[in-house]
């Protein structure tokens, strides 16, 4: 590990990964898996527990602003868990000279998200620091679910068997190109917004619908390529993907090739990568499609016992290759 810390280290990828095995959650004892959310009991009931900061620039962008991302965010990482949000808090830390009309708007669509999950804001704390001290302002929430009985595995993937379907309940990428060009003043010919949405609902709707799921994670920082290695390493089986079968909207598509980027690293903040039992794969992606968060849902592959801890992607064009974990900095940086 490098003597002082670099961007690369707050990518979502293999720096990142390293830097919170090696500082924080052995001296914090946290048990492996480390997942979105911890799972604590509280008098009989299971709860997740989960905290996330958002420091994203601009902090306005096509489709939401901070202020949204923070709260559905944190919403996601809860249902994710298999858990119902109930309650969040929230702390700002405000530069001076922030205008009190933007702050109020970041308020409004906060409370306006958390009354269309069907969460409260509870609790926060707000902190003004000096100009240059902080960029114009970062938000923190926290959040807290109950899991029912039967969903406790599904965060940790104990239940995953060679075979299972992996699922995306839409296109992928286009929260990083939205603000990316929010970010650098692009135009593009044809507008690209930014997935951010609670996920709860849509979650939920697969989950009370009694289909086999084994896992599920949200695709935020590393994007889906991450979370596949990610998870291939947590049950140490080799996992298969479909390129051609992976949504990605055509300008999204397009603006990747011309700028270089993959869209299988770029962050999303409404997109949920479910496992599934092969036999509920195809139910599964009908009930996704019944609802607008999951319209473009696809079985993009499956569960393979060889290759251990191994992500193969068949690409477009017929090929096969490793699709690794993200190693540097996030190319456009998104938070």
């Amino acid at each position: 590990m490098n003597d002082v810390i670099t961007l690369g280290q707050g990518s979502g990828g293999r720096l990142t990964h390293r830097l919170i095995e090696e500082v924080f959650s052995k001296r914090f004892g946290m048990s492996e898996p480390l997942t979105d959310s911890a799972l604590v009991s509280a008098r009989g009931e299971m709860l997740a527990f989960t905290t996330d900061s958002y420091v994203v620039d601009p902090l306005f962008f096509p489709g939401g602003n901070i202020g949204k991302l923070a709260v559905c965010g944190t919403i996601n990482d809860l249902a994710v868990s298999g858990a119902v949000p109930g309650f969040l808090s929230t702390a700002f830390i405000i530069e001076e000279g922030l205008p009190v009309a933007d702050l109020k708007i970041i308020v409004e669509s906060m409370a306006d998200e958390a009354e269309k999950a069907h969460v409260k804001i509870v609790t926060g704390d707000t902190k003004v620091v000096e100009r240059g001290k902080c960029d114009k302002l970062f938000i923190n929430t926290s959040g807290t679910g109950i899991i029912k009985p039967g969903y406790e595995h599904i965060s940790t993937g104990k239940r995953i068997k060679p075979g299972d379907k992996l699922i995306v309940n839409g296109s992928l990428g286009n929260h990083a190109l939205a603000v990316l060009g929010a970010r650098n003043n692009l135009n593009f010919r044809i507008p690209v917004e930014s997935d951010c949405a609670a996920l709860n609902h849509l979650i939920a709707s697969v989950l009370e619908s009694g289909n086999e799921i084994s896992f599920m994670r949200d695709l935020t920082r590393g994007g889906l390529a991450t979370v596949l290695n990610e998870l291939a390493v947590m049950i140490n089986m080799g996992i298969f993907v479909n390129e051609s079968s992976v949504p990605v909207d055509d300008p999204v598509r397009g603006l990747c090739e011309m700028l270089g980027f993959d869209p299988l690293y770029l962050a999303n903040e409404g997109k949920v990568l479910f496992v599934a039992g092969s036999d509920d794969a195809q139910h599964i992606v009908e009930i996704l499609r019944s609802d607008p968060l999951g319209r473009s849902a696809e079985v993009i592959g499956e569960i393979l016992p060889e290759m251990r801890a191994r992500v193969v992607l068949k690409t477009s064009i017929g090929g096969e290759r490793i699709l690794d974990m993200l190693s540097g900095t996030q190319i456009p940086r998104i938070c």
